[in-house]
């Protein structure tokens, strides 16, 4: 099992990876250093027991990472099925909406059957007063709706793939197999990005859709065949749409952020980006926000204690 400090010292390894350029150099590095600035051979007494210290150390390692992708896959299959199980749900209660709107109103019907009576003077006398209902859900604009369906809160283009978080993006971009860090050219500022092999035209190059943290955002080759950046995000309460500005874009409204990483924000955030996510559901279901509805029920209130008024022409801003 993983110890509470396991990436204690990621930030140290990352750059010394880049720097080395990929894991077969950073292996000799570190066996050099073992050799030149310790008694890791020497110690050992028999460099037997050396080998089998690094050994153990794989074999440990290669469990953790067992055990970690067979969680991934099993989180992976939890997802799809509650993604299943939401759009069935969704789907079920969008036909409902659709199927109770096309009935006729109930109260029309009572009019007509009272016009036909012989109390038709007196109730066409009496002005039929609307009654305030429930507000409507605003219709979602074009720029809110449009917009591929998300892949892991994130997207594919035909230059790269990326995922995110509330806090970060991962950019994975695709070179040559046995492409070095040396040979690449990767350069991110707070707005803008460009990634490429030197000498070469540029993989990726253009203006970020939002800012990030430029000092702390990192790069690595991964198996010299791809390579993984990561950019810190400078508001972490925005989903982004798209990486860099005139890229497909992909439906923020319904990007489906973890559990796990809503508990790690403090008790005022939460809330807030959960209040969020509880709107945007109404609102893919036809329904007034939260704000809306508290409206609307605080006027049905008002009219309930004051039945002398008037409210017909009542409007809820």
């Amino acid at each position: 099992m993983a110890t509470s400090d396991d990436g204690k010292f990621d930030g140290l390894y990352m750059t010394v990876a880049q720097q080395a350029g990929g894991i077969d150099p950073l292996f000799d590095s570190f066996f050099g250093f073992l050799r030149r600035k310790t008694d890791y051979f020497s110690g050992a007494g028999d460099l037997g027991k050396a080998q089998e210290t690094m050994t153990t150390a794989f074999e440990r390692q290669k469990k953790l990472w067992l055990a970690d992708q067979k969680a991934k896959e099993a989180e992976t299959e939890k997802r799809k099925a509650e993604e299943e199980a939401r759009r069935k749900r969704l789907e079920a209660e969008r036909a409902k909406k659709e199927e109770e709107e096309q009935k006729p109103s109930s109260r029309f019907e009572e009019v007509r059957e009272d016009a036909a009576g012989p109390s038709t003077a007196a109730a066409q006398s009496e002005e039929v007063k609307p009654e305030t209902s429930a507000p409507a859900a605003a219709p979602a604009s074009e720029e809110e709706d449009k917009g591929a369906t998300p892949i892991n809160n994130g997207g594919i283009t035909d230059k790269y793939r990326w995922t995110q978080t509330l806090q970060d993006l991962n950019v994975f971009v695709d070179v040559p197999p046995g492409t070095s860090s040396k040979q690449l050219d990767v350069q991110i500022t707070q707005r803008k990005i460009r990634v490429g092999i030197k000498g070469q035209p540029p993989i990726i190059d253009g203006e970020l859709h939002a800012k990030v943290k430029a000092d702390d955002s990192m790069w690595l080759v991964e198996d010299k065949r791809v390579v993984n950046i990561t950019l810190q995000k400078v508001n972490d309460m925005e989903w982004w749409k798209r990486v860099i500005v005139g890229d497909p874009e992909i439906n923020t409204q319904k990007v489906e952020p973890e559990n796990s990483s809503l508990s790690d924000l403090d008790g005022e955030t939460r809330q807030v980006v959960e209040k969020m996510m509880d709107d945007q559901r109404r609102k893919q279901m036809g329904l007034p926000s939260n704000d809306e509805q508290k409206k609307f029920d605080m006027l049905e209130k008002f009219k309930k204690a004051h039945p002398e008024m008037d409210f017909s022409n009542a409007k809820i801003c």
